[in-house]
């Protein structure tokens, strides 16, 4: 276990449900399609009363809603039931193995396991063995912890990634995965894929600690969050909370101080880096693009030099330079003024993938869409090193079908 507690990833008693609808059972993360109300009706009208992680979590989109606590207390409840009725089997002091194909017929591999919050610090200039990627919104946490606070189960949507250009660590296991025993194997719903994982004893996982161990000396930083940022924060701020009343050797075991993770390689040939782009709904366009003008020096609509950042709204496209930017990165040029501008005069911020779906909502009146470029990926392991964390949303690891679906559980009470 030494070398597990060196690096900050560590086998758990993971929970697999089983003798139930695991296609109804899984459903995306949380923070997707949140712009897409038919998305989330069309999982509802699936899944049914099903048991199912759509019941155990809570869809962003419905964020808002004025029955926010009575569907926490919900969502806990659920919870309890699912324990009580020993839908799920547990895989002791273990990690999975799995592989995502997605329908573009790419495969995503990774390892399931528990990373110690210990080893953790979503605030900027971080030196910790685990950081944030981009920085981190503290107003969206007070809600998260108010859900995670009450739950006896955690079900993750986090991905660390290492850098890990020799593949030690995960694709080792892609050799052997049929000397494993299945853990699952099954189509994922709305278009997400078909997932399969294997489960890793602890007696065949030793590989995985001694090869991010040799990672960790090589490197000012081990892990990247990759995605779930938020829920990470929130699992952090909740172990905080809870280890004030612990004396040292119960601070060591506490469930709460791990959360479960799925670790991918940054060299995976699957991964791809997709832009993040920006909708700005309930606003004036034509006032948004004048505002901009005029707030960076030498910005020019059209034609010019400089960042180029491309804009839709209602059906028209066009083009903002900005000569002298105030940040290296468009995605901070932009955010740093959407912020500015929401402040000042309103108006909501949507941060969405896929062009497709940036000029659907920005055709409807009262919309601005800006599409940004992807970030190299090659790049961001030696930018959080040297620059600390991102603009907020400066990247996707793939599209909203792409991302982590929930599926594996563990205890945290």
């Amino acid at each position: 276990m030494k070398s597990f507690k060196n690096v900050g990833f560590m086998p758990a008693d993971i929970l697999i449900p089983h003798g139930i609808s695991m296609e109804k059972w899984s459903v995306v993360a949380c923070d997707q399609y949140t712009s897409e109300p038919k998305y989330w009706q069309d999982v509802e009208n699936l899944v049914g009363d099903s048991p199912s992680t759509l019941h155990i979590t809570f869809p962003e989109i419905y964020l808002e809603d004025t029955d926010y606590l009575s569907r926490i207390e919900k969502i806990n409840k659920t919870m309890h039931e699912y324990m009580d009725t020993k839908i799920f089997k547990t895989l002791e002091k273990s990690f999975i193995y799995l592989e995502r194909t997605f329908p573009s017929g790419k495969t995503r591999r990774g390892i399931v396991g528990a990373v110690d919050l210990e080893k953790y610090d979503y605030s900027p200039g971080a030196t910790s063995l685990i950081r944030a990627t981009e920085r981190t919104v503290v107003e969206r946490i007070p809600p998260r912890v108010k859900i995670r606070n009450g739950a006896p189960l955690e079900t993750p949507h986090v991905m660390l990634l290492i850098d890990d250009m020799q593949k030690t660590v995960i694709e080792p296991f892609e050799q052997i995965k049929n000397s494993l025993e299945l853990a699952y194997d099954f189509e994922l719903m709305q278009n997400g894929g078909h997932i399969k994982g294997w489960h890793i004893p602890f007696d065949m996982a030793k590989s995985i600690g001694v090869a991010l161990e040799n990672l960790k000396e090589n490197s000012d930083f081990l892990f990247a969050v990759g995605d779930g940022n938020h829920s990470l924060a929130t699992a952090k701020e909740c172990w905080e909370m809870i280890k004030k009343d612990l004396d040292p050797k119960q601070m060591e075991s506490h469930p709460a101080r791990f959360a479960l993770a799925e670790v991918v390689n940054i060299h995976d040939d699957s991964l791809e880096f997709e832009p993040i782009h920006r909708v700005l709904f309930d606003c004036e366009p034509k006032a948004v693009i004048n505002e901009f003008l005029s707030c960076y020096e030498g910005a020019t609509l059209n034609k010019g030099t400089g960042q180029q950042l491309p804009f839709i709204c209602e059906g028209t496209k066009g083009n903002l330079f900005i000569k002298n930017p105030p940040s290296l990165l468009l995605v901070g040029t932009i955010q740093k003024f959407l912020d500015d501008y929401t402040r000042k005069y309103g108006g909501k911020i949507d941060y969405i993938h896929g062009d497709d779906v940036v000029e659907t909502l920005s055709s409807q009146k009262g919309n601005i869409g800006f599409l940004l470029p992807a970030m190299k990926k090659s790049e961001l392991f030696p930018s959080v090193a040297k620059d600390g964390t991102l603009p907020r949303k400066t990247f996707s690891m793939g599209e909203a079908n792409e991302k982590r679906f929930y599926l594996e559980c563990r205890k945290i009470r």
